[in-house]
């Protein structure tokens, strides 16, 4: 799950530009001068769904990724879910999938899914990787990971 504020992005922006761009000994500015708004992500949450044996045939690795809108900016975001396996002691992506999607709960209409058939019944970790950007608002670049779970099937 990923939160962002926008009173954490402004008051991290003014911190960065003030300690960047100003002199310990600078001069206050004007009482006249508003600062500078900054427009942040708001609060939104990241989610999904652990990876699960898909309920229609044929046998295929699949998850579910969708976000939720809080408060501030932007009402549609791109969202992209990595359906990842582990081979070794690394993670691969195996599927990718990106959708356009309104803030929702998860239904149908407003998640995008990865798939990926199954050669085997091996048993294999499995995770997602998830990432949500707004569209038209700047956000940061993290992405959110679902817990890994053992899954009967091999690729």
């Amino acid at each position: 799950m990923r939160k962002r504020t926008l009173l954490t992005s402004a008051a991290l922006t003014t911190a960065l530009l003030v300690g960047s761009v100003a002199p310990a000994t600078a001069a206050p500015a004007p009482a006249t001068a508003a600062p500078a708004a900054a427009k942040g992500p708001g609060v939104f949450v990241t989610n999904g769904d652990r990876v699960h044996i898909s309920s229609t045939p044929p046998r295929t690795a699949s998850a579910h990724a969708w976000w939720t809108h809080i408060s501030g900016p932007g009402t549609k975001a791109k969202v992209t879910i990595w359906l990842q396996m582990k081979s070794g002691k690394k993670w691969h992506s195996v599927a990718k999938n990106a959708k356009n999607l309104k803030s929702g709960n998860g239904g149908s209409a407003r998640r995008v899914v990865a798939r990926k058939k199954c050669t085997n019944l091996n048993k294999r970790q499995w995770r997602t990787k998830i990432d949500v950007d707004l569209i038209g608002v700047s956000d940061s670049p993290e992405k959110v990971y679902t817990k890994p779970v053992t899954v009967k099937c091999g690729v």
